[in-house]
């Protein structure tokens, strides 16, 4: 360690969340999945390690940055330094390598990838129980970045997507080709629709995403795709008889009943609703989370393959800032304790 770190590291302290993920994460594993998904040979001119230009995506994401602050802040803050490797007197990425290195990424299609090797991660220290009892799964509405030039009159409403699939709400007069207007409540907006499973600690391990006027319910089985715990709960957008079905020979059903016209809910439904009400609500904090610390309420790009690497990146951010407070580090070796 250079007089550079070492003082960086005294005067950050031991507790500091990045140096907690740092001391979490097995980089070269995350290198591994990189180099695949890049196709770098190793061969020709060298740019910057690949794990320090996700360690700095991870940073800008963390801390909702720019591409221009993200630049800017990795020169003057010893910690993101530390974090992502630089050194005080060497070069620092500048904010159009940070958008070449994210985009190559969205073209190799790997932040899911990325997202599974941190849940393994994370299991493999015992932060997170490898077959929960429950995958929760919801959705939340990601504003689009761009600003609409035109409003459309009647929207597709929220929940009720399904029920008018040649709705105008897909005509788009936006440079985000991309986004879909949606009605929610009073307000219309345009935007994304970003799916998330969950386990009952709060754990994101798949996110999906969508034009905001797409139907939930449709996108149940890819939500499921994968899920290994016993029971699947989800809200009543969910409940269909072909979703109900899906879940049948492979998890408990843990979809809310929905009342409809001429056909309230029993009270053994009321109650059932009630016990799922009281687990399902994990799901809510995590958008809660990648909302208020992470900047997922507008989306940053343009395009659903862009704003979909932005969710799982809020997502991983979310699932290492849970796994960082549950742990400490020793004094002595900064490793885990």
């Amino acid at each position: 360690m250079d007089i550079f770190s070492y003082e960086s590291a005294r005067r950050i302290g031991e507790q500091n969340v990045l140096r907690k993920v740092d001391a979490l994460m097995d980089w070269a594993a995350i290198s591994a999945l990189l180099k695949n998904g890049l196709k770098r040979s190793g061969l020709g001119p060298q740019g910057y390690n690949e794990i320090t230009m996700f360690k700095c995506l991870l940073i800008g994401q963390w801390h909702n940055l720019s591409d221009p602050k993200l630049e800017e802040s990795l020169r003057v803050r010893f910690d993101f330094m530390l974090f992502a490797g630089l050194e005080l007197h060497g070069t620092v990425p500048d904010e159009t390598t940070h958008c070449r290195f994210r985009n190559a990424l969205v073209r190799a299609g790997i932040f899911d990838a990325l997202l599974a090797e941190v849940c393994r991660q994370i299991e493999d220290h015992g932060l997170k129980v490898k077959e929960a009892d429950a995958a929760i799964i919801g959705a939340t509405l990601i504003e689009s970045a761009a600003h609409p030039r035109t409003h459309v009159d009647a929207p597709a409403e929220d929940r009720a997507e399904d029920e008018n699939p040649d709705d105008p709400a897909t005509v788009v007069f936006s440079a985000d080709h991309d986004a879909r207007w949606i009605k929610k409540g009073r307000k219309s907006m345009l935007g994304y629709k970003g799916f998330a499973r969950c386990d009952e600690e709060g754990f994101v391990d798949k996110i999906h995403t969508t034009p905001a006027n797409v139907g939930e319910s449709p996108q149940f089985g890819t939500m499921i795709d994968g899920a290994k715990a016993q029971r699947v709960l989800a809200d009543k957008a969910y409940a269909s008889k072909a979703n109900r079905a899906a879940l049948k020979g492979k998890h408990r059903d843990g979809i809310l009943h929905k009342a409809v016209r001429g056909r309230p809910l029993r009270q053994s439904e009321k109650r059932f609703n009630k016990m799922i009400s009281k687990h399902r609500f994990r799901i809510e904090q995590c958008f809660g989370t990648m909302k208020r610390l992470f900047g997922l309420h507008r989306a940053r790009y343009f395009g659903v393959a862009k704003t979909h690497a932005q969710t799982v990146m809020a997502a991983i951010s979310q699932n290492l800032l849970k796994a960082a407070n549950k742990i400490t580090l020793n004094l002595q070796t900064s490793a885990l304790a």
